[in-house]
């Protein structure tokens, strides 16, 4: 069995000056890296939590990443069953609940495939598939709870 290590660089930008001296004294921005990727990514607080609405939170990184490693997944299994995929797209949404001492935990995540293909004849195979993507995804199969699909697949016609 195979072990693969991922390695990113969180840095903080948000010192005003006084640094964390209280809750409202700085700004959660910061930016995220990778070595020998092209872009950071920036990155706040959710604004319910004093974030800057113009950057990326965690909870949306972490809907994102389920995202787009089913989609990559379903890409995967659609070439291997000779399905012409031309364009996918998804509007994933997740809900995250806050407990009594201000932390909390996601409790759902839907994903919402619209996917073209090529074949009509194989609409009924390429929407199978995302059962099996759910399945063989790293990012889901990391969760403590369920992940739901509800796809749209059509046919270039």
């Amino acid at each position: 069995m195979a072990t693969h290590n991922y390695k990113v660089k969180i840095e903080w930008t948000g010192n005003r000056g006084a640094g964390t001296r209280d809750y409202r004294a700085y700004d959660r921005n910061h930016v995220i890296n990778a070595v020998g990727k092209l872009e950071s990514i920036p990155g706040s607080s959710d604004p319910a939590f004093l974030g800057d609405k113009s950057r990326y939170n965690p909870e949306e990184l972490f809907v994102s990443a389920l995202s787009s490693c089913h989609m990559l997944w379903y890409l995967h299994l659609c070439a291997v069953n000779n399905i012409v995929v031309i364009s996918y797209e998804d509007n994933a949404t997740g809900v995250m609940e806050e407990d009594k001492r201000g932390g909390g935990k996601f409790t759902e995540v839907t994903l919402f495939p619209k996917v073209i293909i090529t074949d009509e004849a194989k609409i009924e195979k390429a929407n199978e598939l995302h059962e099996e993507a759910n399945q063989l995804c790293f990012i889901a199969n990391s969760c403590n709870f369920p992940i739901q699909h509800q796809s749209i697949t059509k046919a270039v016609v």
